[in-house]
Parts: C-alpha cells; structure tokens; sequence
C-alpha cells in the first residue's frame, strides 16, 4: 500500500499506460485525478475518463475525472484547480499524454507538428508549472514524464525527427527540471518500456494484432512507476528508468506474466540501443 492516500494527477489516464498506472495506484488506496480529453467511446480508442474513474473505484481508489487538454492553459489550472479542492492536494504528477506521428519531414503536416510539441513537450511543461506549488507542500513529491533516455543515435531521428523532438522534450523537461528542483525536494524522473507495450497507438499505427504479439502489458509499466514513486524524492531524481530494470532492482527476475503472446518475440522500443544504458543516472544526479 506503498501509495495508500497519494493524490495523483495523471495525464492522459483515460487508457493504455496512464489507465494502468490509475488503477494500480488505487489498489493501493490512491486518489486518482483522470485528466484526459475523452468523454466519449472513440471507435478506434477505447476507454473514457468515466469508464477509467470507474475502474479506479472498483480496484479501491478515489477517482476524479476531468475532462482536460492539456494543450490548454485555462484547462490545465481548472484540472489542477478542482483536483487540489477535491482533495487537498498533489503528491505525484504523472506527465503521460503523448502524441505520435511517425512520418518524415517533407510528408508531415504542420498542424501534426504542432499537436505533438503542444502535446508531448509544452504539456508536460506546463502541467508540470501548475502542479508545482502544491507539490512543494508534499511528503514525497515525484514527477514521473513517460519519456526516454536521451539518446543521439541518429537513427532515432532519421525517419521522424519530429516525433523524436517532440518526445525528446519530455525527457529534456526530466534533465532539467530534477536539478531546478533538486533542493525543494521534488524528484522528477523519467520512465520507459524496454519493449513495445500493447496499447491502442501500437496497434493502430505500429503494425496491428502483430506488433500487440510481441508486445507486453501496460501493467509491466505501471508496476515500475509504484516502484519509483515510493522512493525518497529527495535521493531519487534525474534518472531515465527501463521498467524492467527497475523491476530487477525490487527483486523480480520473471517478466513472463507481462507478455501479450507467451513465447512471441517482443519488439524493442524506440530509442534504446546498445550502447544507451538507462542505469546511468542524468549527470550529477543519484538514484
């Protein structure tokens, strides 16, 4: 019951990584804040920001769903607003909402460039602006940005340089933010799947019922985010974590149980390479 009673603000909650990590937070008596801009059942993306709350409740949460873009300044302070009057406060910030497009540079449109960096980069910044104050008022405050390592294999940017930027920033908002903040005592890290993880964007835009074959859980991820979360802010910040990785350092070798499809080869995500070891914190930082 590592997080029994935490406020969580999560970003992009209504599905895939963000629902996952909602309702393993409220298995452990969580408040959880589902600030997404799904009201409606998508024909291609299931799940909603009530049907999330509902699962939060159901595994023993309390949730708030909030109907937020957080491409909107006004809509991220009223989220940030209504969250703090439900209940109290922030503890964690969990920067989720991600766009991705991945199309080189003479094929993309502008407006596709745009939605990721307000998105992935801008949002994660400015959700982060606004729950600042009140995590400086938190016994353990963490931010947590589902971005990667930065890594400047030119590979990871040759065929989509803007989705790269655009999550790039994510994870530069990680680098920078967990020394600006280092002596408020409010950790920021990131956190990354080593593989494909199976959620409605892989299967819609990466290959379908095959590339969900070799992909796992988004429980692996959520499981890695508890694990992180408990931690000292104050020891554990400017780290670019891999799930499993984590996982290992909490004691669990078996990773079988996350597989979509036992047996199937899993497909390695982007940005991690060889030579990118995720073990080697941010310069200057310490797990």
């Amino acid at each position: 019951m590592q997080l029994k009673g935490k406020t969580l603000f999560i970003t992009g909650a209504s599905r895939g990584i963000g629902h996952a990590i909602a309702v393993r937070a409220a298995r452990d008596g969580a408040n959880v804040v589902i600030a997404a801009k799904t009201e409606k059942e998508h024909p291609k993306l299931p799940g909603t920001i009530y049907s999330a709350a509902k699962d939060v409740e159901e595994a023993g949460g309390k949730a708030l769903p909030v109907v937020c873009d957080i491409r909107s300044e006004e809509q991220v302070i009223a989220a940030v607003e209504k969250a703090v009057g439900t209940f109290g406060g922030i503890d964690i910030c969990i920067n989720n909402a991600s766009a991705l497009n991945l199309v080189g540079t003479e094929a993309l449109e502008m407006k596709r460039y745009d939605l990721m960096h307000g998105i992935n980069a801008r949002g994660t910044f400015m959700v982060s602006k606004y729950c600042l104050p009140f995590l400086k008022n938190a016994e353990n405050p963490h931010i947590l940005n589902i971005s990667p390592p930065l890594n400047m294999n030119a590979k990871w940017f040759a065929g989509h340089v803007a989705y790269t930027m655009a999550k790039y920033g994510m994870s530069m908002c990680t680098l920078g933010m967990a020394e600006e903040f280092r002596n408020l005592g409010i950790a920021v890290n990131s956190l990354w799947p080593e593989t494909a993880i199976a959620t409605a964007a892989v299967k819609n835009l990466l290959g379908g019922d095959e590339a969900i074959k070799g992909s796992r859980d988004p429980a692996i991820m959520a499981d890695a985010a508890v694990q992180i979360l408990a931690r000292s802010s104050r020891a554990c910040t400017g780290n670019f974590f891999i799930d499993v990785e984590v996982l290992e350092d909490s004691g669990i070798s078996d990773f079988s149980k996350y597989a979509i499809e036992p047996g199937h080869k899993l497909v390695r995500d982007f940005f991690l390479d060889d030579w990118c070891s995720s073990k080697t914190p941010a310069a200057g930082n310490k797990k």
